[in-house]
């Protein structure tokens, strides 16, 4: 069952997308919810919590919170690239080249690219670091021609898909799958966790504007550090973000 704090955050996050609770204006105050929701005065400062890290509202600690923003759809280039997610959080991004290598196609990554299992490839793994921590391991197998402009540019030093951007690479659609996985050994070693421990797993098709795919991605989040939020609403197209999970703590 959903709790009572992550519903009324929800109530309150489609009020602000439909513009019931418009840009600048206050929220009711904390008793007011709190009689309005039938919640405990801990129970709405996690809800207002929860939009508090996604940005949407500021405000707090003796200040009534205001809408800081409605959630709108996140360009392609932010979503593709963590790099560029990170920078627009104002977080800082940093990754570690663990292997760039040419190999043949797994069957996974060949159906996905549409090339016979064994065709050559090139094959990444990173671990994306968020602040200097671990939050992310990135696998991605490039088709030959595109994977081999990696080995023009250090993979450490940004977005690969700036840097294939910048060599003529125009990646223009994505299709992403999003679950979760039991964090294998050498995952959770290199994300600081134990074995077995719960990760989000995003899996990415994407595609240049002729539709042709280029990449297959398997990435995968440590989920207290990481999380996807959709958000929706008559008249409007679909918000998909990734963002920053509720800690739980009150303001």
């Amino acid at each position: 069952m959903t709790s009572l704090h992550a519903r009324l955050a929800d109530a309150l996050r489609e009020r602000i997308v439909t513009g019931a609770l418009a840009v600048g204006e206050a929220l009711p105050s904390e008793a007011r919810l709190g009689e309005e929701f039938g919640a405990s005065r801990g129970t709405v400062r996690q809800a207002l919590s929860a939009l508090r890290h996604e940005g949407l509202i500021e405000g707090g600690r003796g200040r009534q919170p205001v809408v800081r923003r409605r959630p709108t759809a996140q360009p392609f280039e932010t979503f593709l690239s963590f790099s560029a997610w990170a920078d627009q959080t104002g977080h800082r991004p940093g990754q570690r080249t663990v292997e760039l290598a040419r190999r043949g196609a797994d069957p996974v990554a060949a159906r996905a690219l549409g090339v016979p299992p064994g065709e050559p490839v090139i094959d990444v793994l990173r671990l994306r670091l968020l602040d200097g921590e671990p939050v992310m391991l990135e696998r991605s197998t490039f088709v030959l021609d595109v994977g081999r402009l990696l080995f023009d540019f250090d993979p450490d030093g940004g977005s690969l898909y700036a840097g294939l951007l910048a060599r003529g690479v125009d990646i223009t659609a994505a299709t992403h799958t999003i679950d979760a996985i039991a964090a294998p050994s050498a995952d959770a070693e290199r994300l600081g966790v134990a074995k077995g421990s719960p990760l989000l797993r995003e899996r990415r098709t994407a595609c240049t504007a002729d539709g042709r795919p280029v990449e297959y991605g398997d990435d995968r989040y440590r989920p207290d550090r990481v999380a996807f939020t959709i958000a929706n609403a008559r008249a409007q197209r679909l918000a998909f973000v990734r963002t920053l999970p509720d800690t739980g703590e009150t303001p």
